[in-house]
């Protein structure tokens, strides 16, 4: 009965607790879960259980903590979090988080560091609460924007509109082909042309040009005298007896005439008839167009005028035309004749057939000719072995060939072109002569005039054979070798500048 009473004793409110009671809400201290107590585990007491329970959750609950103590809690669950990596702006500029970086998570925090540009800081949320979804979810759009376009010390920087990487073509430009890339580079090749010409032509301009301009310069006037010892000078420049009787007798009559009435005008007088005859003889190989089959090139000459090297020049040549050429090694005579033209194919990377030495050379260039047919080539080039015009079995050797071709392609060769040495002098007649005798030459290639003081020779052979001249070479190199033209190669011949 006691322990009765005294259980209701302790279950009435006292003054106290009554004048708590009467307080406003806002007044009472704020109930907080125990330290360390999981919201989740939080639970009303059952009704039944309040008025038992009612005296020791009196005496046993703890006393209310403040808000201070919720926010301290906050902040050490914050600090145990590991600590967030120094983001790529901090690496690259040295540059300090903002503050309002610290209320965000440590995701959306990294992901808003790798954003290159600054922005307005997000309000910062209150203590203990969670971004709001819509906030999370446009740190990470920006994030993972930013990460994209942020440049990297590895990769290549994003491009810009309109723009693409140097040294790349973009995808709607179209490549130079072969033919208009020579063709936009011609301008200054041939003016590279010229300069090499005027250096080739140094030992044939001294030799005859510069005694001409000596003579001249020491007469005041022309007369008989005059007239003699230029006469003489284009005879010891090999210019040749029948281009040289042409050209004084048209000096005379012009001089009759009195259209020349200075040693000047008869300087000028004199380049323009050297050009007037060389003119006729100027005319450049032309192709066919292309898928009209192999045009057949064969070429003649004798030994060591450099017919291999001329062969590998036209090779290049051609296909910078874009043309695909094939080579076919007809001198099976000289042992080293096949390897040479191979190591020519193998740097112009086209085909070249061959047999071994001593084979029968008409049989090699016929195998050549039916591949060519077969494969679509644009030209064949044939070379030949070297023989001297006086060599009656050799020279019939060149008709046999020219029987065999004549099988596959009525019109092979198309073109038989000679390779004459600007420094024979005047024998380069006579072996023009014997090989045209043999076979009908449409073509003449004058090589290493930069070599020899006889250049004028190239006025005998005009003259004299009236076969075109087609290339002329002053040097080693690829570009050395270039379609003749009479007026450059007479300005080059007469120029005043001095290399």
């Amino acid at each position: 009965m006691f322990g009765f009473l005294k259980r209701r004793k302790h279950n009435q409110p006292s003054e106290q607790e009554e004048r708590e009671s009467q307080k406003p809400a806002s007044e009472q201290p704020e109930q907080r879960e125990a330290p360390g107590e999981p919201a989740a585990e939080r639970q009303e007491t059952p009704p039944e259980q309040q008025q038992t329970a009612a005296a020791d959750t009196v005496e046993n609950a703890p006393v209310a903590e403040p808000e201070q103590a919720e926010e301290s809690r906050e902040k050490e669950s914050r600090e145990q979090e590991p600590q967030e990596q120094e983001s790529p702006r901090q690496v690259n500029d040295g540059q300090k988080q903002p503050p309002d970086e610290q209320a965000l998570s440590t995701e959306a925090r990294e992901q808003h560091a790798a954003t290159p540009e600054p922005r307005e800081a997000a309000p910062e949320p209150a203590p203990g609460l969670a971004p709001a979804p819509e906030d999370m979810a446009a740190s990470e759009d920006v994030g993972v924007a930013s990460t994209a376009d942020a440049p990297s010390s590895t990769a290549e920087p994003a491009l810009r509109p309109g723009e693409r990487r140097p040294g790349k073509p973009s995808s709607n430009e179209i490549e130079v082909g072969p033919e208009t890339a020579d063709e936009s580079q011609e301008a200054p090749r041939k003016q590279g042309w010229l300069r090499r010409m005027r250096q080739g032509l140094g030992k044939t301009r001294a030799n005859l040009t510069d005694n001409l301009s000596t003579l001249l310069l020491g007469h005041k006037e022309i007369d008989d005298d005059l007239l003699e010892e230029l006469e003489t000078q284009l005879l010891l420049a090999d210019v040749g007896v029948e281009a040289t009787t042409e050209i004084m007798t048209n000096l005379e009559a012009r001089i009759s005439r009195r259209e020349l009435k200075n040693v000047e005008a008869l300087y000028e007088a004199l380049q323009e008839e050297l050009s007037n005859m060389l003119e006729p003889v100027a005319k450049t190989l032309k192709l066919p167009p292309k898928g009209e089959g192999p045009f057949v090139i064969l070429m003649v000459g004798v030994n060591g005028v450099g017919k291999t090297t001329t062969i590998g020049k036209l090779t290049q040549r051609f296909q910078r035309q874009g043309r695909s050429v094939m080579l076919a090694a007809g001198d099976t005579f000289r042992a080293a004749a096949v390897e040479q033209l191979k190591v020519w194919g193998e740097r112009n990377e086209v085909p070249v057939v061959a047999q071994h030495t001593g084979a029968d050379s008409a049989s090699v260039i016929y195998d050549a000719l039916s591949s060519a047919k077969a494969r679509g080539i644009d030209v064949l080039i044939a070379d030949t072995a070297g023989r001297l015009q006086n060599k009656g079995p050799l020279m019939e050797e060149l008709k046999k060939v020219q029987r065999v071709m004549s099988r596959l392609d009525e019109q092979a060769p198309h073109e038989v072109m000679l390779v004459l040495d600007a420094g024979t002098g005047q024998n380069a007649i006579s072996q023009a002569q014997t090989f045209h005798e043999a076979v009908p030459i449409s073509g003449i290639t004058l090589t290493k005039l930069d070599g020899t003081a006889k250049g004028g020779i190239i006025f005998a052979v005009a003259k004299q054979l009236g076969i075109p001249i087609r290339y002329i070479g002053v040097g080693e190199t690829l570009d050395d070798l270039r379609p003749f033209e009479a007026r450059d190669f007479v300005g080059a011949l007469f120029s005043r500048e001095r290399e």
